[in-house]
């Protein structure tokens, strides 16, 4: 029976029947790679916001969201291929940010059914896991 409430012991069942822990070996890996997967999910979460402030900044100001899903067949031609060229690279960083974002949920989803173990080392691990991926990405993300 599956224990409801936070205790620490070096077994515990994660997420499928073969990651199956017995050894306090197999625990401090298993914490690790916790840990790794909670960095990875703040990393790609800084990362979404980067490549989307990347995005906004280079629209040009004169562009209106009408003219991205559809051009005027009326343009000059110098406006068309800047339109084009325009909405290739809103799609282009679209198509990235939704594949961050599947990955972001993704992750996030087993991380929290990983948690949802209720075994204190696992918790802990996730919570410096997500603290040093938060600390580690947001200067590397945020520099100018």
């Amino acid at each position: 029976m599956m224990q409801m409430y936070f205790y620490f012991s070096d077994k515990v069942v994660l997420l499928f029947d073969f990651w199956n822990v017995h050894t306090p070996a197999g625990m401090v890996l298993s914490v690790l790679v916790v840990l790794l997967l909670a960095a990875l999910y703040e990393v790609i979460k800084m990362s979404k916001t980067k490549l989307l402030r990347q995005t906004i900044l280079a629209i040009p100001a004169t562009l209106s969201q009408e003219s991205l899903g559809e051009p005027e067949t009326g343009s000059v031609n110098s406006n068309l291929s800047q339109q084009n060229t325009t909405s290739k690279r809103w799609f282009l960083s679209h198509i990235s940010q939704s594949l961050l974002h599947v990955a972001q949920v993704v992750i996030g989803y087993l991380v929290m059914l990983v948690v949802m173990s209720y075994n204190t080392w696992i918790f802990l691990g996730v919570i410096v896991g997500s603290a040093l991926g938060f600390y580690l990405a947001y200067p590397v993300f945020n520099a100018r």
